[in-house]
């Protein structure tokens, strides 16, 4: 099969060293291959800069079954917080008084009935008025749809300075144990011996090279199965100084893990990895979306491919709005190209979600 020469030239122009077009080329990559060197008839959804408070992740991977993805697909595309999910998991078969029928929650009740008000707006559950108090009902049982979160830090150059910051996330990611795995992807080299190799990582995590030119990866070890069913170790200082070596840390029960690993998956469940658009303008003039080994990326007259979003904003000095008459001729008249950009990722981001869900 010929190569495309179109992709060659465009691959030409990116910037891999740049850490958002080397993300994005994971993510990617990771939609439509993970697990790397394992039985391929596992699905992962993929998300992009998604974690905690005080922790994030470049990629993050959800494993799920397509049963229990169909089975959250019933509550519809977006993302539930804590609140809500405190509904959804505990909103009764029958009618019931919403303070009978639900745990005490750890905020005022207000709170609860403002989300109680919005699932019922989304259609997730159903409310009723039976003597001035508000009844709830639930539509479908909320299903326990998390099989495994994988963790991948992506360095495409990983020097030593990158190595060592690199240590401590991992360190941190070890000890918490709310990931089933972390990782860390950087990017091939033409090294006899891979940087990544001499890097004094935590021998816990997984470690694989990645070609973003060509879309391959080279495993070097593979991690190793964290505590996500234990308590938790929150590293909040760490010393480096061998002499006097100090270590400040607080515990993470087994449920926070949980009710956490629970947000993080609906976050890459309802965001992606696409969701870089929705940080950047699309509507300038200047924006595109260029096709890049079965998926589509940002690319910039001005930036080139893959600008990074801290530049694609209003406050560019090359940013200039879609003309009228692009959103009238030949546009739908609710938008110009920019609109049409984020329905194509949205439309991806859907296809993703049903595409797993549909696997036998």
């Amino acid at each position: 099969m010929r190569d495309n020469p179109t992709k060659e030239r465009r691959s030409s122009r990116i910037d891999w060293n740049q850490e958002f077009s080397f993300e994005l080329a994971i993510c990617l990559w990771a939609e439509q291959n993970w697990p790397p060197s394992r039985d391929g008839s596992e699905k992962f959804l993929v998300g992009r800069q998604i974690g905690t408070k005080r922790r994030r992740w470049d990629t993050v991977l959800v494993k799920t079954t397509s049963e229990q993805l169909q089975q959250r697909n019933k509550f519809g595309s977006q993302e539930f917080d804590q609140q809500q999910l405190h509904i959804l998991k505990n909103a009764p078969q029958t009618w019931a008084w919403y303070r009978e029928a639900l745990p005490e929650p750890e905020y005022p009740w207000r709170y609860i009935r403002e989300e109680i008000h919005r699932l019922a707006n989304w259609g997730t559950i159903e409310t009723r008025k039976q003597s001035n108090k508000i009844e709830i009902r639930r539509k479908w049982e909320y299903p326990s749809w998390i099989d495994r979160i994988v963790a991948i830090e992506n360095k495409p150059d990983l020097d030593a300075s990158a190595a060592k910051n690199l240590t401590a996330q991992l360190k941190h990611d070890i000890a918490l144990g709310l990931a089933d795995e972390a990782w860390v992807a950087t990017r091939v080299t033409e090294d006899e011996t891979e940087p990544v190799l001499f890097a004094d990582l935590p021998v816990e995590a997984g470690a694989m090279t990645f070609n973003p030119s060509q879309m391959t990866a080279e495993v070097h070890w593979y991690p190793r199965q964290l505590a996500v069913d234990q308590v938790g170790t929150r590293i909040k200082h760490l010393s480096d100084d061998q002499n006097k070596p100090t270590c400040e840390f607080s515990y993470a029960s087994f449920e926070w893990k949980e009710q956490q690993r629970a947000e993080i998956a609906e976050r890459v469940y309802a965001r992606g990895w696409r969701s870089y658009i929705d940080i950047m303008q699309p509507d300038c003039k200047h924006f595109e979306l260029q096709e890049y080994s079965g998926g589509m990326l940002p690319d910039c007259k001005y930036y080139g491919p893959c600008q990074r979003s801290r530049k694609c904003k209003q406050s560019c000095k090359e940013f200039e709005p879609e003309p009228p008459q692009w959103r009238t001729q030949g546009w739908p008249i609710s938008g110009g190209p920019g609109i049409r950009f984020q329905e194509i990722l949205e439309q991806r981001r859907q296809r993703s979600r049903e595409h797993h869900s549909n696997d036998e």
